[in-house]
């Protein structure tokens, strides 16, 4: 049958996948607890027909807040077949953004996980005049629980199924589905309204590019209410793939192993962490073993998915010898399976693509945003459709161009319905022709026959200007400073200054590691930063990377600092991507004592070593 709905997805899946017993699953004391398809569609629907039991109507407003789990889909079907627009929200936001959200959203019901997060909503229902009612899937005492309209719904069935089913009948395509609070690094959260048609076809799209079967498993554990997530959970389902659900961040590797999954979705900051890991395992290794798994490493930042035709007789005998004696126990680690993991949000290190795809560990690296539901291109490595160091071709049935100002512009039926409330902000983003503004930099790239990889250069808004005119795109230079295996994160700086400098958060897995092999002395990390070695091998890695740039691009400053930018200390948003103005504000000493000007206000909680300052590099080489 044909998927023009999101719900449509539950007769797909009984009329295809009959006899899948594991559709959807999750850890409950210590087991693993699974539900089939029918499982799948009977909870859906009954609960569609508690929803209509407990009054709500086509067109209310649902939150949900949850960990990942089958319950989520139980209920995201569920709102989908009676109408209702489905909100699911971050449970790592701060109080003031939950008010916003329940008063703005003017939802009626809450679903909550946890104790956890229902009293970190507290303080946000403590201020509204009408709060939305609460339901729990976890037993709290005091509160309603999603049981009670479960109840419901089995005990109203034969009243309430004609009435979902005529509803059902009645949704169309483009109806509105869903509302994704974006979670933006400034300002409240923007409302984006996305339509079944919007969510259908486009993970109908980005399904055709993996080669997973119902055979195949995949641990989720990225947030379902990000429209990433979300997508690649309906894509899996359209394809009958078995879904785990981990139990937390901490026990993945283990979850892995347990099912032993065929992939899993992430963002590069996760792969970036088991690739440093992975690294760091070397530095206990001795004699010829070491050699060894040094020499993996160098061999597989060599790879390249599109010259493995051509390669000599030499390298695949390498390779298959790294695939013995290391690459089969990395993968081993995580459940013994040639593994296929789709990564977005963000840029991964083109070393670190080719060293996990010659451990047969293939990154599917997409691009797009919530409000092109959410993807508009992904590179394809099992159809040969793959640049590294690009985001892919675009996905069919979505078009892409570019503004004068090389900005991205997309048109389809992706594309949003518009921004909740806020039409004059919607008019600003997509435009008389349909086509929806990015506020990415971009352009194609490679191509047999033409250009058809797109590459993204920068965001729109972190674009700035020097004190002489020359524009600078920070995410080049960050993206460029972060493949560096001594470097966790990076943020560049310099508008309306002379010259560009970086504040930088060190991997200090390497740097530590570095340190024990030139017997280095440190009482901490704070130490270690302040040391001349350290010093001058920072120098020496950002001299290498400014061989890559323009005299005026080159970075001429740069400052080491012991903090870690997180998501959990903010400095990150949900998405991991950098939250400059926080930055900013937080390094202000810093970025002032790089420019030579007097900070306005001193921030005693940072951390980091005396000035230094670069030489100005040209093209040549350093002696």
């Amino acid at each position: 049958m044909e998927i023009t709905r999101t719900f449509d997805l539950l007769d797909h899946l009984v009329t295809n996948f009959p006899e899948k017993e594991d559709i959807l699953a999750c850890k409950e004391k210590g087991e693993w607890v699974r539900y089939s398809t029918h499982d799948y569609y009977k909870y859906a629907h009954y609960l569609a027909y508690g929803l209509l039991e407990f009054g709500l109507k086509r067109g209310d407003r649902v939150i949900t807040m949850s960990a990942n789990c089958p319950e989520w889909n139980f209920i995201d079907m569920a709102l989908a077949m009676a109408g209702i627009v489905h909100v699911p929200v971050y449970p790592t936001l701060s109080a003031d953004n939950y008010y916003y959200i329940f008063n703005h959203s003017e939802a009626r019901y809450v679903f909550v996980s946890n104790s956890m997060l229902l009293n970190r909503i507290r303080p946000a229902l403590a201020k509204m005049e009408n709060p939305p009612t609460i339901f729990t899937l976890a037993s709290i005492e005091g509160e309603h629980r999603m049981l009670e309209i479960l109840k419901a719904g089995i005990a109203s069935r034969e009243k309430n199924a004609p009435v979902v089913e005529q509803i059902k009948e009645s949704i169309k395509p483009d109806d509105w589905a869903t509302l994704i609070y974006t979670s933006g690094t400034t300002g409240d959260p923007k409302g984006v309204m996305l339509s079944h048609r919007n969510m259908c076809s486009n993970f109908l799209a980005h399904e055709k590019v993996n080669p997973m079967t119902s055979d195949s498993r995949v641990l989720s554990f990225l947030p379902l209410n990000h429209m990433y997530e979300r997508s690649m959970n309906y894509h899996f389902q359209t394809k009958g793939v078995s879904i785990y659900y981990a139990e937390n961040m901490g026990t993945i590797q283990q979850n892995m192993c347990e099912i032993h999954a065929h992939g899993f979705c992430a963002v590069p900051r996760v792969l970036e962490m088991v690739y440093d890991k992975l690294y760091a395992a070397g530095k206990d290794f001795n004699g010829l073993k070491k050699k060894i798994y040094t020499r993996a490493f160098k061999h597989g930042a060599r790879y390249d998915y599109t010259l493995l035709k051509k390669v000599s007789l030499g390298y695949q005998i390498s390779q298959r010898f790294f695939d013995h004696m290391v690459y089969r126990h990395w993968r081993e680690r995580f459940g013994g399976n040639r593994l296929i993991v789709i990564t977005g949000s963000s840029s991964i290190q083109p070393r670190m693509i080719r060293t996990f795809a010659a451990a047969g560990i293939n990154i599917y690296e997409g691009y797009g945003l919530s409000e092109t539901s959410p993807v508009i291109a992904v590179n394809d490595p099992a159809h040969g459709n793959v640049r590294i160091g690009t985001v892919g071709p675009v996905l069919s049935g979505v078009e892409v161009s570019f503004a004068d100002d090389g900005e991205i512009l997309t048109r389809g039926p992706h594309v949003m319905l518009g921004y909740f409330k806020d039409p004059e902000y919607t008019a600003q983003v997509i435009d008389s022709d349909g086509w929806f503004h990015t506020g990415d930099v971009g352009e194609f790239v490679g191509g047999i026959t033409g250009p058809k990889y797109l590459r993204i250069t920068d965001r729109k808004k972190d674009i700035f200007k020097l004190s002489a005119g020359k524009y600078i795109a920070p995410q080049l230079l960050e993206n460029k400073l972060r493949e560096s295996e001594y470097i966790d994160q990076a943020m560049v700086v310099g508008e309306n200054e002379k010259s560009v400098a970086v504040i930088i958060s060190p991997n200090f897995n390497t740097l530590h590691y570095w340190a024990l092999k030139y017997h280095l002395h440190y009482r901490d990390n704070e130490q270690l930063l302040t040391l001349p070695e350290t010093k001058e091998k920072y120098k020496k890695v950002i001299d290498e990377i400014n061989r890559n740039f323009a005299a005026h691009e080159q970075i001429k400053a740069f400052r080491l600092v012991t903090d870690e930018w997180t998501s959990a200390n903010g400095l990150l948003s949900p998405t991991l991507k950098v939250k400059r103005n926080l930055l900013k504000e937080k390094y202000k000493g810093l970025i002032a004592d790089i420019y030579g000007k007097e900070a306005a206000s001193s921030n005693p909680l940072f951390s980091a070593f005396r000035s230094v300052d670069l030489p100005n590099f040209g093209f040549g080489k350093r002696k």
